[in-house]
């Protein structure tokens, strides 16, 4: 997303909040920093990020609907809408990758050419084991995220631990 002197600024701007406060989630150091989610989410410290072009979204997002349930999050003007489903399978047309969710699950119409970021992270979260993919817009905006579920006793799924693995697997092995 941004390979400058002043994306190593900031990165080192969220390395030092971090650790002051390990808790902090992205969109707080957006607040203090006055940048966007992604931004920050990219300039997460290595060990919690992995980065991947947009140009992977609509391959992430046809594999997703295996995986089984997950948490969809959007967040839209200070709200934050949860869908807690397995992720719907899609298609394209008409320039959009329409989701095409069962009753209770996801809908909608993602502009995937709009999706310029993709990134792989795995940080705790409310102090628990957490994983997520976040899909990001060219000016760092965050499209929605997708988080890997838990089951009633709030754990996660092992298997979804292990794909979220082979992902970032695959990723770092393009670099």
């Amino acid at each position: 997303m941004y390979e400058n002197k002043s994306f190593e600024a900031m990165k080192s701007q969220v390395a030092e909040l971090l650790t002051s406060d390990p808790k902090l989630h992205a969109m707080a150091i957006a607040d203090t920093l006055g940048i966007t989610e992604g931004e920050v989410v990219m300039a997460f410290p290595d060990e919690l990020v992995v980065p991947i072009p947009g140009e992977s979204a609509k391959a992430i997002l046809e594999d997703l609907p295996t995986w089984g349930p997950v948490t969809t999050i959007v967040h839209s003007m200070g709200s934050i809408f949860e869908v807690k489903a397995p992720f719907p399978k899609g298609k394209e047309a008409r320039g959009y990758y329409n989701l095409m969710g069962k009753l209770g699950e996801l809908h909608g119409h993602l502009r995937l050419d709009l999706v310029t970021d993709i990134a792989l992270v795995s940080k705790p979260f409310m102090g628990q084991e957490s994983y997520f993919i976040g899909f990001f817009a060219k000016g760092g905006e965050c499209v929605f995220k997708v988080y890997l579920g838990r089951d009633k006793q709030r754990q996660l799924f092992p298997d979804q631990i292990e794909k979220f693995k082979q992902l970032k697997q695959q990723y770092l092995g393009e670099k």
